[in-house]
């Protein structure tokens, strides 16, 4: 349908297959909103983001001169890149197209047709005003600096790393640990097809340590981060480590000579290492390391109390006078990789972890299992050394629980199982238990993995433990097998907890110096869950692994390399280019009450020579500093108050 107007705007109806059209008459909005005056072209198509659908839109553009397009569909976030790059092919500013939601905010929450019609119309005209008052745009140009800041060192941040290192870009990893490696480091073997960790993890770690395009920085937090997507300035606090990691040749003899023995975090505190260590012998860098909480130095080595560590060293690699240095780093992009830590057990008060000592966390089984762990893995009692013959293995504590963390931890099934299986292999005639929820095992190859356990004569039953507690050296467990409806009550050598996995702690703080979101559980948000699923909302900065979420190697590995290829996309052009949707300041206006300043999620906006001042590159149009604004001095582009008084008159009106 088509009708003259000094204005040329056409309308897209999409019926989005029934998505739409079964609960709006596409027919009738299609109709009524041509009657619009500003509006010369209507028509409606199954689904519009097809290409005969996108055909259409070109076709229209050419035969009807139009000067703005509106397509009635889904979210904009789906298909408004779509559209734009549509009429940007037919000749049209790409910022003369506006998608208009009538699905997400009409179709899919309404049933009564009736009113879902009369909710698109109102929809569909309050955006035919907004593109009405757009101006034709051009994205806003930024220089990029062609380098990449990694924030952490495990599996995730060493694949990035090699994959933006292998492309000839320069990388700086960031590693908070005395050497990189993360949890995989301290893993047996891994499932599926149990491969030794070590012999996945270690040539990995050497690549990096020995690639000519990634700087490492091992002990060290970032502190600061300002600037935006090319030109990111990133300052880095590495602590001091006293020790020459060049000059130190490993002999060992200062950690012969240390007099202070104390718990191994690598271990997970289940053996002793000294004060002057080497976090495991694959670390990376391969040094010895001075854990200042332990030393008998006073931290920072205010004083020399204890130099028999010095003494010893012949390659003259020990320097108490040592300090911390604050390092600052420019990079284009960033990716967070800060992994995850193990849901502090006890939290989790009726199942007796820390309160009795053989009731132990995974990981600390996982240590107990490793050759190069505390038993040389041979699994023994922490209480008393003795192999366990009847083992219990709780799936989900403290995940999947409202009290607790009301998620699924992702890999807990699988890795209880392998540990199981694990333990199997070494005591055939052991007996072993799964207590579980649901068996989750997504992954490929994951579900015959179970299937194999259960084969080996492992038992599982499916109920939730409801306490756990140690008497007379043996591990009672209480719950409820829901398969057969009965009471448990069973006693055990030894019980082993799947923690949840969390967000790591600082995490919150690091997002509010990167300007990102986070979950209320202190997971990194992403843009979309489907469409962007490693990137988050601030430009140039991306996500990785378990930062993310809960997952496992696979699925972490895979992030990371995507993630990656996001890095690589930005970093192979040399400006970047930023939507020019963004605000604008009235200088004559502006009062300088700072209110704008205080709001601005992004930092973009500062006071410059008495008047606000918008960084085009960090402004994402959020919105705020306008709506804020006292005197109106702020505006979005394509976003003018005017057009908003237009749409909000659009969508007051009744329709026929």
């Amino acid at each position: 349908m088509e009708r003259k107007s000094t204005e040329r705007i056409g309308v897209f109806v999409c019926h989005c297959g029934r998505n739409i059209a079964e609960t709006v008459d596409v027919e009738r909005v299609t109709e009524e909103i041509g009657e619009h005056p500003s509006v010369v072209f209507s028509e409606h198509y199954d689904y519009m983001c097809s290409q005969p659908g996108q055909d259409m839109v070109r076709d229209a553009i050419k035969n009807h001169s139009l000067t703005s397009i509106v397509v009635a569909a889904c979210s904009p976030t789906l298909h408004e890149k779509t559209f734009r790059d549509v009429v940007e092919k037919a000749g049209m500013n790409r910022y003369k197209c506006e998608i208009a939601n009538i699905r997400e905010q009409d179709s899919w929450v309404h049933t009564d047709k009736e009113e879902a019609t009369a909710k698109a119309l109102r929809i569909t005209r309050s955006i035919v005003e907004k593109v009405r008052g757009n101006r034709e745009l051009s994205p806003i140009e930024v220089d990029l600096h062609k380098r990449a800041l990694i924030i952490g060192g495990g599996i995730a941040g060493m694949q990035a790393s090699l994959d933006i290192a292998n492309a000839g870009h320069q990388v700086v990893l960031v590693e908070r640990e005395a050497t990189i490696g993360g949890h995989v480091a301290k893993l047996a073997e891994t499932f599926p097809t149990l491969d030794c960790a070590s012999c996945i993890l270690t040539p990995r770690m050497s690549e990096v340590a020995n690639h000519p395009n990634i700087k490492l920085i091992v002990n060290a937090e970032v502190v600061d981060v300002e600037g935006y997507v090319g030109n990111f300035r990133v300052k880095i606090l590495k602590k001091a480590s006293y020790i020459d990691a060049d000059a130190c040749n490993l002999c060992a003899k200062c950690e012969g000579v240390c007099p202070e023995n104390v718990l191994s975090g690598f271990d997970e505190y289940l053996s002793f290492r000294k004060a002057i260590y080497i976090p495991f012998p694959q670390a990376v860098p391969s040094t010895y390391t001075i854990d200042t909480e332990a030393c008998l130095n006073p931290e920072g080595m205010k004083a020399v109390i204890c130099s028999k560590c010095r003494d010893v060293c012949e390659a003259d690699a020990i320097n108490y006078d040592r300090s911390s240095e604050m390092i600052e780093e420019q990079a284009g992009v960033i990716v967070v990789a800060t992994g995850y830590q193990l849901y502090a057990p006890e939290n989790i008060g009726e199942y007796g972890a820390g309160k009795y000592p053989d009731i132990i966390t995974s990981l600390q089984f996982e240590r107990l299992l490793a050759p190069n762990g505390p038993t040389s893995g041979t699994p023994r009692r922490p209480s008393d050394g003795k192999i366990p013959k009847k083992l219990a293995f709780i799936h989900c504590a403290g995940s999947r629980d409202e009290n607790h963390n009301d998620y699924c931890s992702s890999i807990c099934c699988m890795y209880s199982s392998k540990q199981a299986l694990l333990f199997h292999e070494h005591y055939p005639d052991s007996e072993i238990y799964n207590f579980y929820i649901d068996l989750r095992a997504s992954g490929k190859n994951y579900e015959q993995f179970i299937k194999r356990v259960q084969d080996e004569g492992i038992n599982y039953i499916r109920g939730k433990v409801s306490k756990i507690f140690e008497q007379d050296g043996k591990v009672t467990v209480f719950g409820i097998d829901t398969l057969k409806g009965e009471r448990i009550e069973d006693q055990f050598d030894m019980a082993v907890l799947a923690l949840s996995m969390v967000a790591p702690a600082g995490i919150r703080d690091l997002a509010t110096k990167l300007g990102i979101s986070y979950d209320d559980y202190g997971w990194i948000s992403e843009e979309h869950p489907k469409l962007r699923p490693v990137e988050t909302p601030t430009a140039g900065i991306f996500v990785a692994g378990v930062a993310h979420g809960p997952k496992d190697i696979q699925t972490t590995v895979a992030q990371a390399s995507g993630a990656a290829s996001k890095v690589l996309d930005m970093l192979s052009h040399d400006v970047i280019t930023h939507l020019p949707t963004v605000a604008r300041v009235e200088r004559d206006a502006c009062s300088a009450c700072r209110l704008c300043v205080s709001v601005c999620p992004y930092s973009a906006i500062t006071i410059e020579d008495g008047a606000a001042s918008v960084n085009e590159a960090l402004c994402e149009g959020g919105g705020l500093c306008a709506a804020i604004c006292p005197s109106g001095a702020i505006e979005l582009t394509n976003m003018t108050g005017i057009q908003m008084m237009s749409m909000i008159d659009a969508v007051s009106e009744e329709p026929r």
